[in-house]
Protein backbone atom coordinates (compact mmCIF):
# COMPACT_ATOMS: atom_id res chain seq x y z
CA UNK A 1 0.00 0.00 0.00
CA UNK A 2 1.45 3.26 -1.07
CA UNK A 3 1.49 6.73 0.84
CA UNK A 4 -0.63 7.73 -2.40
CA UNK A 5 -3.38 4.98 -2.16
CA UNK A 6 -3.02 6.09 1.86
CA UNK A 7 -4.55 9.82 1.17
CA UNK A 8 -6.75 8.53 -1.39
CA UNK A 9 -8.82 6.21 1.08
CA UNK A 10 -8.14 8.55 3.89
CA UNK A 11 -10.18 11.36 1.14
CA UNK A 12 -12.97 9.14 -0.14
CA UNK A 13 -13.92 8.82 3.19
CA UNK A 14 -13.67 12.44 4.59
CA UNK A 15 -15.91 13.34 1.53
CA UNK A 16 -17.81 9.90 0.64
CA UNK A 17 -17.04 10.57 -2.45
CA UNK A 18 -14.69 8.32 -5.19
CA UNK A 19 -14.92 11.13 -7.45
CA UNK A 20 -14.20 14.40 -5.42
CA UNK A 21 -11.21 12.16 -3.75
CA UNK A 22 -10.18 11.45 -7.10
CA UNK A 23 -9.55 14.90 -8.14
CA UNK A 24 -8.21 16.18 -5.16
CA UNK A 25 -5.65 13.43 -5.94
CA UNK A 26 -4.95 14.50 -9.36
CA UNK A 27 -6.05 11.42 -10.84
CA UNK A 28 -8.98 9.29 -12.96
CA UNK A 29 -11.88 7.99 -11.51
CA UNK A 30 -11.47 4.74 -13.02
CA UNK A 31 -7.73 4.82 -11.31
CA UNK A 32 -9.29 5.57 -7.73
CA UNK A 33 -11.80 2.86 -7.93
CA UNK A 34 -9.10 0.58 -8.71
CA UNK A 35 -6.84 1.25 -6.61
CA UNK A 36 -9.84 0.72 -3.90
CA UNK A 37 -10.87 -2.21 -5.09
CA UNK A 38 -7.02 -3.52 -4.79
CA UNK A 39 -7.08 -2.15 -1.45
CA UNK A 40 -10.25 -4.59 -0.22
CA UNK A 41 -8.77 -7.69 -2.29
CA UNK A 42 -5.57 -7.22 0.04
CA UNK A 43 -7.55 -6.10 3.50
CA UNK A 44 -10.20 -9.40 2.68
CA UNK A 45 -13.25 -7.22 4.04
CA UNK A 46 -15.35 -3.82 2.04
CA UNK A 47 -14.57 -0.44 3.03
CA UNK A 48 -17.48 0.96 1.35
CA UNK A 49 -20.91 0.22 0.74
CA UNK A 50 -20.89 1.51 -3.24
CA UNK A 51 -24.77 0.97 -3.52
CA UNK A 52 -25.19 4.35 -1.61
CA UNK A 53 -25.26 7.65 -2.48
CA UNK A 54 -23.27 9.06 -0.93
CA UNK A 55 -20.80 6.35 -0.20
CA UNK A 56 -21.66 4.31 3.15
CA UNK A 57 -18.47 3.78 4.84
CA UNK A 58 -18.28 0.58 6.46
CA UNK A 59 -17.04 0.07 10.27
CA UNK A 60 -13.86 -2.01 8.81
CA UNK A 61 -13.60 1.33 6.65
CA UNK A 62 -13.91 3.54 9.49
CA UNK A 63 -11.30 1.82 11.20
CA UNK A 64 -8.76 1.13 8.42
CA UNK A 65 -9.40 5.33 7.13
CA UNK A 66 -8.06 5.88 10.85
CA UNK A 67 -4.90 3.47 10.26
CA UNK A 68 -4.15 5.44 6.84
CA UNK A 69 -4.37 9.07 8.81
CA UNK A 70 -2.16 7.73 11.52
CA UNK A 71 0.43 6.63 9.26
CA UNK A 72 0.36 9.82 6.94
CA UNK A 73 0.73 11.72 10.08
CA UNK A 74 3.51 9.81 11.13
CA UNK A 75 5.40 9.65 8.13
CA UNK A 76 4.94 13.52 7.92
CA UNK A 77 6.76 14.06 11.37
CA UNK A 78 9.03 11.59 10.05
CA UNK A 79 10.05 14.05 7.06
CA UNK A 80 9.76 16.95 9.19
CA UNK A 81 12.21 15.70 12.12
CA UNK A 82 14.76 14.76 9.34
CA UNK A 83 14.59 18.30 7.80
CA UNK A 84 15.60 19.29 11.05
CA UNK A 85 18.43 17.57 11.61
CA UNK A 86 19.79 19.52 8.33
CA UNK A 87 19.65 22.83 10.52
CA UNK A 88 18.47 24.45 7.85
CA UNK A 89 15.38 26.41 6.77
CA UNK A 90 14.94 24.68 3.82
CA UNK A 91 12.31 23.05 1.98
CA UNK A 92 8.70 23.63 0.98
CA UNK A 93 5.69 25.74 3.17
CA UNK A 94 2.33 25.06 1.75
CA UNK A 95 0.04 28.37 2.47
CA UNK A 96 -3.70 28.56 1.70
CA UNK A 97 -5.06 31.89 1.78
CA UNK A 98 -8.22 33.82 0.76
CA UNK A 99 -8.97 36.12 -1.76
CA UNK A 100 -8.63 39.41 -0.48
CA UNK A 101 -5.39 38.98 1.60
CA UNK A 102 -3.54 37.40 -1.42
CA UNK A 103 -4.76 40.82 -3.27
CA UNK A 104 -3.63 43.03 -0.37
CA UNK A 105 -0.60 41.87 0.88
CA UNK A 106 1.01 38.63 -0.20
CA UNK A 107 3.35 40.01 -2.25
CA UNK A 108 4.87 41.28 0.89
CA UNK A 109 4.39 38.09 2.77
CA UNK A 110 6.28 36.32 -0.47
CA UNK A 111 9.10 39.05 0.12
CA UNK A 112 9.36 38.87 3.55
CA UNK A 113 9.90 34.84 3.02
CA UNK A 114 12.39 35.14 0.41
CA UNK A 115 14.70 37.50 2.94
CA UNK A 116 14.41 35.45 5.60
CA UNK A 117 14.50 31.80 4.15
CA UNK A 118 16.33 32.35 1.07
CA UNK A 119 16.62 28.00 0.75
CA UNK A 120 12.71 27.67 1.10
CA UNK A 121 10.08 27.44 -0.99
CA UNK A 122 6.44 28.86 -0.53
CA UNK A 123 4.32 27.24 -2.38
CA UNK A 124 0.67 30.37 -2.08
CA UNK A 125 -3.04 28.74 -2.91
CA UNK A 126 -5.82 31.36 -3.30
CA UNK A 127 -9.00 30.43 -1.70
CA UNK A 128 -12.51 30.02 -0.90
CA UNK A 129 -12.43 30.44 3.47
CA UNK A 130 -14.23 27.09 3.19
CA UNK A 131 -11.40 25.67 0.27
CA UNK A 132 -9.11 26.71 2.92
CA UNK A 133 -9.99 24.73 5.58
CA UNK A 134 -10.83 21.93 3.96
CA UNK A 135 -6.77 21.77 2.17
CA UNK A 136 -5.41 22.51 6.14
CA UNK A 137 -7.72 19.89 7.04
CA UNK A 138 -6.91 17.11 4.36
CA UNK A 139 -2.80 18.27 4.61
CA UNK A 140 -3.17 20.24 1.10
CA UNK A 141 -1.44 22.96 3.04
CA UNK A 142 0.39 24.06 6.15
CA UNK A 143 -1.22 26.64 6.76
CA UNK A 144 -4.37 28.44 6.17
CA UNK A 145 -4.83 32.47 6.08
CA UNK A 146 -9.28 32.97 6.64
CA UNK A 147 -11.27 35.12 7.86
CA UNK A 148 -14.34 33.64 10.32
CA UNK A 149 -12.32 31.03 11.67
CA UNK A 150 -12.59 28.97 14.84
CA UNK A 151 -10.63 25.65 16.30
CA UNK A 152 -12.38 22.68 15.75
CA UNK A 153 -11.39 19.03 17.06
CA UNK A 154 -8.94 18.41 13.80
CA UNK A 155 -7.73 22.32 13.57
CA UNK A 156 -6.58 25.15 15.52
CA UNK A 157 -7.75 28.65 14.26
CA UNK A 158 -4.93 30.96 15.56
CA UNK A 159 -5.43 34.92 15.89
CA UNK A 160 -3.88 36.81 12.90
CA UNK A 161 -5.65 40.49 13.49
CA UNK A 162 -9.30 41.91 13.26
CA UNK A 163 -9.78 44.35 10.22
CA UNK A 164 -12.25 47.42 10.83
CA UNK A 165 -14.71 47.33 8.43
CA UNK A 166 -15.95 50.57 6.74
CA UNK A 167 -18.84 51.73 4.28
CA UNK A 168 -17.48 51.64 0.59
CA UNK A 169 -18.34 53.87 -1.76
CA UNK A 170 -17.67 55.17 -5.72
CA UNK A 171 -15.35 58.34 -5.35
CA UNK A 172 -18.57 60.75 -6.90
CA UNK A 173 -21.27 59.13 -4.74
CA UNK A 174 -23.32 61.65 -2.30
CA UNK A 175 -21.70 60.14 0.67
CA UNK A 176 -18.29 60.16 -0.07
CA UNK A 177 -18.12 63.96 0.94
CA UNK A 178 -18.73 62.75 4.63
CA UNK A 179 -15.42 61.56 6.82
CA UNK A 180 -17.85 59.04 9.02
CA UNK A 181 -21.06 57.97 9.12
CA UNK A 182 -23.72 56.01 11.35
CA UNK A 183 -25.46 53.44 10.63
CA UNK A 184 -29.09 55.13 9.89
CA UNK A 185 -27.29 56.89 7.07
CA UNK A 186 -27.65 53.35 4.78
CA UNK A 187 -30.89 53.07 4.96
CA UNK A 188 -32.33 52.90 1.51
CA UNK A 189 -29.02 52.63 -0.04
CA UNK A 190 -28.19 50.37 -3.01
CA UNK A 191 -26.30 47.78 -2.10
CA UNK A 192 -23.23 45.08 -3.25
CA UNK A 193 -23.40 42.43 -0.60
CA UNK A 194 -21.75 39.24 -0.64
CA UNK A 195 -23.03 35.75 -1.42
CA UNK A 196 -26.00 34.90 1.17
CA UNK A 197 -23.75 31.65 2.31
CA UNK A 198 -20.46 33.71 3.43
CA UNK A 199 -19.67 34.40 7.28
CA UNK A 200 -19.20 38.04 6.43
CA UNK A 201 -22.55 38.53 4.86
CA UNK A 202 -24.15 37.12 7.98
CA UNK A 203 -22.07 39.68 10.16
CA UNK A 204 -23.27 42.27 7.88
CA UNK A 205 -26.64 41.38 7.84
CA UNK A 206 -26.85 41.34 11.78
CA UNK A 207 -25.39 44.89 12.26
CA UNK A 208 -27.71 46.21 10.02
CA UNK A 209 -30.87 44.62 11.27
CA UNK A 210 -29.47 45.35 15.15
CA UNK A 211 -29.91 49.28 13.86
CA UNK A 212 -33.20 48.58 11.80
CA UNK A 213 -31.76 49.69 8.46
CA UNK A 214 -32.74 48.04 5.23
CA UNK A 215 -30.90 48.60 1.76
CA UNK A 216 -31.67 47.03 -1.16
CA UNK A 217 -29.38 44.57 -2.82
CA UNK A 218 -28.47 45.07 -5.88
CA UNK A 219 -25.26 42.28 -6.88
CA UNK A 220 -24.11 39.66 -4.99
CA UNK A 221 -20.50 38.45 -5.20
CA UNK A 222 -18.41 35.59 -3.05
CA UNK A 223 -15.38 37.95 -3.76
CA UNK A 224 -14.49 41.36 -2.45
CA UNK A 225 -12.21 42.49 -5.69
CA UNK A 226 -16.02 42.00 -7.39
CA UNK A 227 -17.53 44.26 -4.92
CA UNK A 228 -14.54 46.73 -5.23
CA UNK A 229 -15.01 46.78 -8.74
CA UNK A 230 -19.04 47.44 -8.46
CA UNK A 231 -18.71 49.88 -5.80
CA UNK A 232 -16.09 51.88 -8.55
CA UNK A 233 -18.55 51.92 -11.07
CA UNK A 234 -21.75 52.65 -9.04
CA UNK A 235 -23.34 49.93 -8.94
CA UNK A 236 -24.18 50.66 -4.79
CA UNK A 237 -22.26 51.09 -1.38
CA UNK A 238 -20.78 48.21 0.39
CA UNK A 239 -19.14 47.17 3.61
CA UNK A 240 -15.97 45.67 3.49
CA UNK A 241 -12.35 45.91 5.75
CA UNK A 242 -10.66 48.81 5.31
CA UNK A 243 -7.50 47.23 5.07
CA UNK A 244 -8.59 45.45 0.88
CA UNK A 245 -9.18 49.17 -0.02
CA UNK A 246 -6.02 51.18 0.73
CA UNK A 247 -4.68 51.32 -2.83
CA UNK A 248 -8.06 51.96 -3.90
CA UNK A 249 -8.14 54.66 -1.98
CA UNK A 250 -4.77 56.32 -2.71
CA UNK A 251 -5.96 55.85 -6.58
CA UNK A 252 -9.18 57.85 -6.28
CA UNK A 253 -11.65 54.89 -6.81
CA UNK A 254 -13.05 54.33 -3.78
CA UNK A 255 -13.78 56.32 -0.73
CA UNK A 256 -14.00 54.48 2.85
CA UNK A 257 -16.32 56.06 5.43
CA UNK A 258 -15.61 54.88 9.11
CA UNK A 259 -18.77 53.61 10.93
CA UNK A 260 -19.81 55.48 14.23
CA UNK A 261 -19.43 53.93 16.46
CA UNK A 262 -16.61 51.19 15.26
CA UNK A 263 -18.36 47.93 15.52
CA UNK A 264 -17.64 45.74 13.01
CA UNK A 265 -14.43 44.16 12.25
CA UNK A 266 -13.59 40.74 10.25
CA UNK A 267 -11.66 37.92 12.26
CA UNK A 268 -8.80 36.59 9.99
CA UNK A 269 -6.78 33.90 11.71
CA UNK A 270 -3.99 31.47 10.89
CA UNK A 271 -5.41 28.10 10.95
CA UNK A 272 -3.59 24.48 11.21
CA UNK A 273 -4.01 20.81 11.72
CA UNK A 274 -3.68 20.27 15.35
CA UNK A 275 -0.82 17.55 16.80
CA UNK A 276 1.10 18.78 13.00
CA UNK A 277 5.11 18.50 13.15
CA UNK A 278 5.83 21.75 11.26
CA UNK A 279 9.40 21.66 9.22
CA UNK A 280 11.55 24.87 10.27
CA UNK A 281 10.63 26.66 7.00
CA UNK A 282 6.61 26.25 8.09
CA UNK A 283 7.55 26.70 12.09
CA UNK A 284 9.50 30.19 10.55
CA UNK A 285 7.06 31.17 8.06
CA UNK A 286 4.33 30.46 10.90
CA UNK A 287 6.48 32.71 13.12
CA UNK A 288 6.63 35.60 10.42
CA UNK A 289 2.94 35.53 10.35
CA UNK A 290 2.42 35.50 14.02
CA UNK A 291 4.93 38.35 14.54
CA UNK A 292 2.44 40.46 12.67
CA UNK A 293 -0.50 39.54 15.23
CA UNK A 294 1.70 40.30 18.32
CA UNK A 295 3.03 43.95 17.04
CA UNK A 296 -1.24 44.71 16.00
CA UNK A 297 -1.94 43.73 19.57
CA UNK A 298 0.78 46.28 21.29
Amino acid sequence: MTFENLRLIRDVVHHRSVSKAARLNDISQSAASQALQEAERELGVPLFDRSTRPLTITPAGKLYAEYCRDVLRRHEEVRASLDSLSKRASGVARLAAIYSVGLSEMSQIEARFAARFPDGELQVSYLRPERVWEAVELDQADLGLMSYAESSREVIALPWRDEEMVVAVAAQHPLALREAIVAQDLDCETFVGFDDDLPIQDQIERYLRDYKVNVDIALRFDNLQMIKEAVAHGAGISIMPERVMREDIEQGRLVGLRLQPAELFRPVRIVHRRRKVFSDVTAGLLAMLREEEQTNAA
